[in-house]
């Protein structure tokens, strides 16, 4: 018989794996604003860049298997696929709504040295949150779907998903959420070489087209930029993965289908790298680095690879053994995102910009780190009781709803 782990124990590894997000982008961050000369030409630089590959597309991957963990919970609780939708939708929306409040307090505080297109700039937070919301529809669209296909209304019992249905409604419910979600994934990661390139929607205004393919108001996409092609990719790629661990055959071999999925992505890295190596391309414009499939699968693979990592490193390792950082920074994701982007690249850069050698940023690093960390730390334990009292009687009434199983991550962020 498997070992029945704790929620604490099943769910740590999320914010552990969101902790690791925050890190590698403390580094990419401070070293792209403060390394300046040699050092930014170095090789160091490059490796620091290349990590910072990898934090959007974690924060997006673990958005999308915390947004099916709550959907699944929130299901078993009786609870309309409609109910679950402006649940999900909401949290989504308030999301965007931070985003687009960062971007409006980043413009304040650089006043005169920002142009007024900032505020319409798609960032990695208005990423996330059209993100959620786009999952929230099409959750509320398969769910919907899969209670007509059964002859159901979704108002089943708070068993798990797949036990005491009715064989038909155990097979739509089990694969559908995970095959649309994955087909949502790949479609949206083979469209985006066209979007950027010969689809391009040049009849939208620019602001709307940037959430497209990140135009912006430059006449042509801008990598570092977050529009939903690619980026939402890889929050389905999560809801996929999310609903699979929900799945009655993940919950009854947990460990075995974490090393699985870590072995699938392990079979994702080589296919990817096989096609990319293929003579002929598929695609009028192919760039590897920024809207080929073959990159976003090698990435999914990589990420799969680091939630088996991250699972079995809280389950056997220290993850989890006194105080941990990682799920710490984790747990607080949002605050330190929103903070240390100012003392990095804002106004009040704790180091002069562009101007210091790999030793001296790096200590400027550690500075960061240990400061968000504390700041992390903070936010945890005083999490609510700082806020007003109608505010916190609101949010207690949002989180009535959301199971406790996964109240330990925040709630999607």
């Amino acid at each position: 018989m498997p070992l029945s782990l704790t929620p604490k124990v099943r769910l740590a590894y999320i914010d552990w794996m969101r902790g690791l997000a925050c890190v590698l982008m403390f580094q990419t961050h401070c070293y792209d604003s403060w390394l300046g000369g040699t050092a930014r030409q170095s090789r160091f630089f490059m490796y620091s860049q290349l990590g910072g590959t990898f934090p959007a597309p974690l924060f997006l991957f673990l958005a999308g298997i915390s947004f099916a963990l709550v959907t699944e919970k929130l299901r078993q609780k009786n609870l309309a696929p409609s109910q679950i939708a402006r649940t999900t939708i909401r949290r989504g929306a308030e999301i965007f709504g931070f985003g687009l409040l960062f971007r409006l307090q980043e413009y304040v505080i650089a006043w005169g040295c920002a142009p007024k297109s900032d505020l319409l700039r798609v960032d990695i937070l208005n990423s996330i949150g059209v993100s959620m919301m786009l999952m929230g529809i099409v959750c509320w669209i398969v769910l919907s779907w899969c209670g007509a296909a059964a002859g159901h209304s979704l108002q089943l019992s708070a068993k798990p998903v797949d036990q005491g249905l009715p064989p038909v409604l155990r097979q739509h419910w089990t694969l559908a959420p995970i095959f649309t979600s994955a087909f949502a994934a790949l479609s949206i990661s083979l469209l985006t070489p066209l979007f950027w390139t010969v689809w391009r929607p040049r009849f939208l205004p620019w602001p709307i087209e940037s959430y497209i393919n990140g135009v912006h108001n430059l006449g042509a996409p801008q990598a570092w930029l977050f529009p939903i092609f690619p980026w939402a990719a890889f929050a389905f790629a999560g809801l996929a993965v999310g609903f699979f661990l929900q799945s009655s055959i993940a919950q009854a071999r947990q460990s075995a289908i974490f090393f699985s999925l870590g072995g699938f992505g392990v079979i994702l890295i080589e296919f990817s790298r096989w096609l990319d190596a293929q003579p002929h391309q598929l695609y009028p414009v192919y760039d590897y680095w920024h809207t080929s499939p073959d990159f976003f699968l090698i990435r999914v693979g990589m990420l799969l690879l680091i939630l088996t990592g991250s699972y079995a490193w809280c389950r056997w390792g220290f993850g989890q053994l006194g105080f941990s950082p990682l799920i710490v920074l984790g747990q607080a994701s949002l605050v330190v995102y929103w903070v240390h982007i100012e003392f990095v690249y804002g106004r009040f850069s704790i180091l002069p910009k562009r101007a210091q050698g790999i030793s001296r940023a790096s200590m400027g690093l550690l500075t960061i780190t240990l400061a968000m960390l504390a700041l992390a730390y903070w936010r945890t334990r005083t999490k609510g009781k700082l806020m007003p009292e109608w505010l916190r009687a609101r949010r207690a009434y949002q989180r009535s709803s959301v199971p406790s199983t996964v109240k330990g991550f925040s709630f999607l962020l």
